[in-house]
């Protein structure tokens, strides 16, 4: 009953624990537990099919004993009940999970924390290097979700299970297919992939992420300099950390090991995967990890990109200045060299500290590829006074045209929301505004072209520092102030309120801000809300 080992006491509960035999069981565990105070102890549930309210205090009263208290392998019905007790919050409660093998399966994907195996025709199963990646695992989830809601196509994990000694978690991806597969099996289809990819990589880059949904790259980029400069020269230790710190601060989402194996085609629909890397910062960060899991791992033996893509060295060359010259938007060989410069100074930092953590035990790659990698990095940076190589990202607004009719109305709110979905907007905040936008367009379909027809332009436009949006209404009808109009005073009773006047008094109320201006035969009203 007791495995008393370096203080650590396992006890295993069964069956049922209820008022009728709750003073029988605590006499058990109190006798198993005595003499040890204090000691960590592990409750192993795997046998226990019940607890009633009897049995939680039973474990509180533990507790009190025995702060490290963990209760383990405790099977989904009974976990639902320390779960909706609130005991999950406090003291470590491990659900049991089911057990899957990958042996044999094929590998779909590959990052730098996992492996992404495929168990059948339905479900997929990514295992972690870490084998106690429960902590891991619950942060991809929530990253995950965050990307999801923003508009990034990709799966979310709906089960845990055993991997052997580690954990796995399970999705739900119909046939998919790695780019890396298509590539390898289909080349014909490389362009395809090329577009598919660079196109999936744009829509992350210009993703909004809010503040504090997604961690920023600069704390791993800063770790990778440490480690980097150690090893330059002073000089260009120097140059190298005012190159970084010259870079642009963005809110935008970067995947962080984005490659053929971590984008899957499932069921006709291009997802991407292995999310645990999401984070926000400057494209280059990405374009550096690109370099390196088509390149720069495999510099001193190429077969090491041919083995983790699953295809040719130099097929793995050709697609990286492809999507590069392809993001770009230029086949121009000299302005992609240009970019790949930049984008290797990042590249050999990351490789070269990578190196100086991996290479501990091989004297021999120490003393090849680490002064390989430094050597680049040195005559990179006796070339570039700027890592910057894609121009500032400009204010992009959408705009639409349509008939200032109230029928409209529904195809006006949709392409609003459209806009917001990418920008992760709260759904009270675009409550708020689809009041707005409700009361503003009714009012201009109604009475702006008295009875003739015309048309409404509407602009919506994401700003930042902080992320708001502006959304724009002109028209060409009569002349018409709506902020003149005297806010309604909502203390009267409702024998003595007047019908009207409420729309505009909502828009100022939901809004942040409301500008007004007739210029060039256009009424223009002009909403701001921050996000």
């Amino acid at each position: 009953m007791l495995d008393n080992q370096k203080s650590l006491l396992t006890i295993p509960l069964t069956g049922r624990v209820d008022s009728n035999n709750a003073g029988q069981v605590e006499q058990q565990l109190l006798a198993a537990l005595k003499n040890h105070a204090g000691s960590p102890v592990v409750i192993y549930a795997a046998e226990l099919k019940y607890i009633s309210s009897a049995g939680l205090r039973i474990l509180l009263r533990i507790k009190k004993n025995h702060p490290d208290l963990t209760v383990t392998d405790v099977n989904p019905e009974v976990y639902e009940i320390f779960e909706m007790t609130g005991f999950t919050e406090i003291m470590k409660i491990e659900k049991a999970y089911r057990r899957v093998s990958v042996d044999g399966c094929e590998v779909i994907g590959e990052g730098a924390n996992g492996k992404v195996y495929r168990i059948d025709r339905d479900m997929v199963v990514k295992t972690y290097k870490n084998t106690d990646a429960l902590a891991e695992i619950q942060h991809e989830r929530e990253v995950a979700r965050t990307a999801l809601v923003l508009g990034i196509p990709t799966a979310i994990s709906y089960d845990v299970v055993k991997v052997g000694d580690g954990y796995g978690s399970v999705f739900e991806l119909l046939d998919a297919s790695s780019f890396a597969k298509i590539i390898a099996e289909q080349p014909q289809r490389f362009d395809w992939c090329v577009a598919e990819y660079v196109k999936m990589l744009r829509h992350i880059h210009e993703t909004v992420v809010p503040e504090g949904k997604l961690p920023s790259i600069m704390t791993t980029v800063r770790q990778w300099l440490d480690g980097a400069v150690s090893l330059l020269p002073q000089s260009y230790g120097e140059k190298l950390k005012e190159l970084i710190d010259a870079l642009p601060e963005r809110d935008t989402m970067i995947h962080g090991d984005y490659h053929t194996k971590n984008i899957v085609l499932a069921d006709n629909e291009v997802l991407l995967i292995d999310m645990d890397t999401l984070s926000v910062g400057h494209p280059i960060f990405e374009f550096a990890q690109m370099y390196n899991s088509y390149i720069g791992f495999g510099e001193y033996d190429p077969e090491i990109i041919a083995r983790f893509q699953g295809y040719p060295s130099d097929v793995a060359n050709k697609f990286w200045r492809r999507s590069l010259g392809a993001y770009l938007e230029t086949d121009d060989e000299k302005k992609i060299d240009e970019a790949e410069e930049k984008i290797r100074c990042v590249a050999y930092t990351r490789l070269i500290d990578w190196g100086r953590r991996h290479f501990t035990s091989d004297s021999k790659k120490r003393e090849t590829v680490l002064p390989l990698w430094v050597s680049e990095l040195v005559a990179l940076l006796d070339k570039v006074d700027s890592l910057e190589f894609l121009s500032e990202p400009e204010t992009a607004y959408q705009e639409l045209v349509i008939d200032a009719d109230p029928k409209n109305l529904l195809q006006v709110q949709d392409f609003i929301e459209q806009q917001l979905a990418r920008n992760g907007c709260h759904p009270k905040t675009l409550m708020h505004i689809g009041v707005a936008v409700e009361e503003v367009f009714s009012n201009i379909a109604q009475y702006a072209y008295l009875s003739e027809k015309g048309t409404t332009t509407v602009r919506v436009e994401v700003t930042h520092d902080p992320v708001s949006v502006v959304i724009t209404f002109m028209d060409h009808g009569v002349p018409y102030d709506p902020l003149i109009k005297k806010d309604p005073n909502v203390t009267l009773s409702a024998d003595d309120r007047n019908v009207g006047g409420l729309g505009i008094f909502l828009t100022k109320k939901t809004m942040d801000d409301i500008v007004y201006e007739y210029k060039d035969g256009q009424n223009i009203l002009t909403l701001k809300k921050t996000l």
